[in-house]
C-alpha cells in the first residue's frame, strides 16, 4: 500500500501504472487527478487516461466534480482474488489446524473452504501448505465440542438483530425440550460455544451448549441486552453456580491476590475482610473442585460442603503418598 509522499518509478509500464492507479483510488476515495498524477508520477493527462484504461476494464471509476470532488470505486465492483505471502498463508493453515481438527477432511465445511484457499494461491506456495496440511497430525482437544455453522450464524445474526429465537435442546443426559430464549451473545470458551441468553419462560439467565441445540426458529419478538453486559464475566459466573453441591471456602488471602490464582468459574469471591476472603460456588464433582483449589497459594479452610471436605482429604492423601518419607523443610 502507497504512502503520503510516495511515489512510482518512471520505468514501470502502463499496465502497472493502471492496476496502481486502481489501488490508490480504492485506498484514498475522493483522490483528485492531480494528486493520483502525482502519485503515479505522470501528467494529469496520463493520470485521466489511466482511469479510462479501468473504466474500458469494466472497473466502476465514478468521478465528482467540485472542491470535495475526485476519483472513486463505484458500486458493483467484484472484489480481486485474495493474495497471500507464504507467511500469512501458513499462518492460516497453522490456525485452522490448531483450531478445528477435521482441516483436511475435504467434506468438512472447514476442510473445503481451506481446500479452496490453497488451490487460489501460487504453485509453490501452495505446495508448502499443502504439505504443512498432509504432515501435520494435531493432538484432538477432547474437550472441544464444535457446533453446527448453520445453528451458530443463526444464533450470532438473532443475537445481532436482538431477536427472540425458540430452541429445540438436548441435555447432555439425553432429555429434550423447546424453550423461548432473548440470545444476548455467543461465547467460545475452552473449545465449547455458549449461548448466553434469558430464559423468557423461567425469567432467568441460561447458557446453552450450542452443539446441543436441535434447531433454531427465530421470532418476530425483539428485546434489548442488559446494559453495560459482559458477556465472558457473565457466562463464568453462570458456570460456577447451579451444580449439585454448593460450596463454601474461607481463604486467608486479601480478595485481590485469591482473584489472581483461581478461575472465576469457581464461584463469586467477596472479602469478608482486608485480609480474608470468601469464595462461595458449586460443583458437581468434588474432587476435580479440590483439585482447583490447590492452586491458593494461602492457608484456606473448606465450610459447608462435606462432600468437597472428603474430597480435599482424599486428595491430600494422594499427594502425601506421593511424596512418600520425604521430611518437610523447615520453611514449608
Amino acid at each position: 500500500m502507497f504512502q503520503e509522499g510516495d511515489a512510482v518509478q518512471p520505468e514501470m509500464s502502463p499496465t502497472a501504472r493502471a492496476l496502481l492507479a486502481f489501488e490508490l483510488v480504492q485506498g484514498s476515495p475522493g483522490i483528485t487527478a492531480d494528486r493520483l498524477a502525482g502519485k503515479l508520477g505522470v501528467s494529469e493527462r496520463a493520470a485521466r487516461r489511466y482511469v479510462g484504461i479501468l473504466r474500458e476494464a469494466g472497473i466502476p471509476i465514478e468521478s465528482v466534480r467540485g472542491p470535495y470532488g475526485g476519483y472513486r470505486v463505484g458500486r458493483g465492483l467484484r472484489l480481486p482474488p485474495l493474495m497471500f505471502g507464504t507467511a500469512e498463508a501458513l499462518g492460516l493453515v497453522m490456525a485452522v489446524l490448531d483450531g478445528h481438527h477435521d482441516a483436511s477432511d475435504a467434506t468438512d465445511p472447514v476442510g473445503s473452504a481451506l481446500g479452496k484457499i490453497v488451490r487460489a494461491l501460487p504453485e509453490p506456495v501452495a505446495a508448502q501448505m499443502e504439505a504443512v496440511r498432509r504432515t501435520t497430525a494435531p493432538a484432538p482437544d477432547r474437550a472441544a465440542a464444535r457446533p453446527d455453522p448453520e445453528t451458530t450464524i443463526a444464533l450470532v445474526q438473532a443475537c445481532a438483530d436482538q431477536r427472540r429465537v425458540r430452541l429445540g435442546y438436548r441435555s447432555e443426559a439425553g432429555s429434550e425440550w423447546d424453550t423461548e430464549v432473548d440470545p444476548w451473545a455467543v461465547v467460545v470458551r475452552h473449545g465449547r460455544w455458549y449461548l448466553l441468553c434469558r430464559s423468557c419462560g423461567a425469567d432467568a439467565r441460561r447458557a446453552y451448549r450450542i452443539d446441543r441445540v436441535r434447531g433454531v426458529e427465530v421470532l418476530d419478538e425483539t428485546f434489548a441486552p442488559p446494559p453495560g453486559l459482559d458477556p465472558v464475566a457473565e457466562l463464568e459466573r453462570h458456570l460456577a453456580v447451579g451444580w449439585e453441591y454448593d460450596t463454601e471456602v474461607v481463604i486467608d488471602a486479601p480478595l485481590d491476590a485469591v482473584a489472581r490464582c483461581l478461575p472465576r468459574t469457581l464461584g463469586l469471591l467477596e472479602p469478608l475482610d482486608a485480609a480474608t476472603t470468601r469464595l462461595a460456588g458449586s460443583t458437581s464433582n468434588p474432587i476435580w473442585y479440590a483439585e482447583q483449589l490447590v492452586l491458593i497459594r494461602a492457608p484456606y479452610r473448606i465450610v459447608g460442603c462435606r462432600e468437597l471436605q472428603e474430597a480435599a482429604q482424599t486428595l491430600g492423601r494422594r499427594l502425601l503418598a506421593a511424596a512418600g518419607n520425604l521430611t518437610p523443610r523447615p520453611d514449608i
